[in-house]
């Protein structure tokens, strides 16, 4: 028993013989073949749409929200029972116009001559092979004695039912009607089919996209608690390190001999020069306004490079005169600069830009001659005012954006 049907011409698959052959009279297809594979049939119980794929049956219920079906698949195609029985069916609705077989009538009259009668010699021609006349006719009697066929009983046949023959134009009308409708009825089933895969590619995007989304959480959540470790870690490691020292600083204290205690001249002495620790930290960090002095400085060195072909002198000269101080900030001879020399005059004094740039970084004007107190010593800003030089005389794209 074969599982469904195939057309071999348009390898649409078919449940029963009787869809066979309504398929051949749509499409003018007569190659069918048996195949293995069992087809599926989903009835919507509420609209009556056949369903025969489970994407097809989810499409469904996603576009109409019907989530009722009847399962109405068969166990097979028994190719010659439905044959059989269609051939009945066939049969029964010829039976119902029948007639005497047409025969050769002056055969019949030799035979009835005979002495044989009419019916039988009717019959004998009818069902004798090849219709060779009165001899064929005589042996199958002879050879067909008992046979319920070989009777006296009239002999009615279907009648043939005479089909009106079309004219040539009439056949290639019929013809093309036939095709249209094939055409139709597969660019019908194609746009169904492609409703169901773009249906299908949105669903398998909204599920991609969702596992991606995921997957990120996931990540980040992994990377949040791989930060909490770390530093749960790096806590746990300092306390052990602290206790550590602590517990060299009491042994140490025990080998002198001194109480494992500090006294109170030590813990006011530990008190200051943490203090002081604090400070330098204070000091060493780059606050905001050192930040907003350092945006300043940039935009100034900016701006003197788009007014002057000849800027590079002057960073140069620029970076040579904060690079001392930052070097030697004890030094009272880097921490002044007097306008009035030429060289300077010449690198540095013509550029507005440059005066007001050295002013954010500490020095102080007065009289042609700018001086930076050693208590205005701010290393922080110093430094983000060479990096800013750096910038302005190594990188080409510097002040381009």
């Amino acid at each position: 028993m074969a599982g469904s049907l195939v057309c071999k011409d348009c390898h649409c698959s078919l449940a029963s013989v009787k869809e066979a052959e309504a398929h051949a009279e749509a499409t003018g297809h007569s190659n069918f073949e048996e195949s293995a594979e069992k087809l599926t049939v989903r009835k919507c119980v509420e609209c009556g749409k056949v369903c025969r794929t489970t994407v097809e049956e989810e499409s469904h219920t996603r576009f109409t929200q019907h989530t009722t079906f009847e399962d109405q698949t068969c166990d097979g195609v028994d190719t010659e029972k439905e044959m059989s029985l269609l051939r009945q069916e066939q049969q029964q609705q010829e039976d119902t116009d029948m007639m005497e077989p047409e025969v050769n009538q002056e055969w019949v009259e030799q035979l009835v001559a005979m002495g044989f009668s009419k019916n039988k010699a009717i019959r004998s021609l009818y069902f004798s092979p090849g219709a060779t006349g009165v001899e064929g006719a005589l042996e199958w009697i002879s050879s067909h004695e008992d046979d319920p066929k070989n009777s006296d009983e009239p002999l009615l046949v279907p009648a043939k039912k005479e089909q009106p023959k079309l004219t040539p134009e009439e056949a290639k009308a019929k013809a093309d009607e036939l095709l249209r409708k094939a055409k139709a009825k597969r660019e019908a089933e194609e746009r169904e089919m492609e409703k169901l895969r773009e249906a299908e590619r949105i669903r398998s995007g909204k599920e991609l996209a969702a596992m991606a989304r995921k997957e990120e959480e996931q990540r980040l959540k992994r990377m949040a608690d791989e930060r909490k470790r770390e530093k749960e870690e790096a806590l746990r490691a300092k306390e052990k390190i602290k206790k550590k020292l602590e517990q060299d600083r009491m042994e140490r204290r025990a080998a002198m001999g001194l109480p494992p205690e500090l006294t109170e001249e030590e813990k006011e002495e530990e008190r200051r020069r943490l203090e002081q620790r604090a400070k330098e930290e204070a000091k060493a960090k780059l606050p905001i306004k050192s930040r907003e002095k350092a945006d300043a400085m940039r935009n100034l060195l900016v701006a003197m490079k788009k007014a002057n072909e000849d800027s590079r002198v002057g960073f140069e000269t620029l970076n040579k005169l904060v690079g001392n101080v930052v070097a030697q900030p004890d030094n009272p001879k880097f921490r002044t600069i007097k306008l009035e020399n030429p060289a300077i005059q010449k690198r540095v004094g013509k550029f507005p830009e440059a005066i007001e740039f050295l002013q954010i970084a500490g020095f102080r004007l007065q009289d042609s001659v700018m001086t930076m107190d050693e208590g205005d010593t701010c290393l922080p800003t110093l430094q983000s005012a060479l990096e800013s030089l750096d910038s302005a005389l190594n990188n080409p794209f510097f002040g381009a954006l």
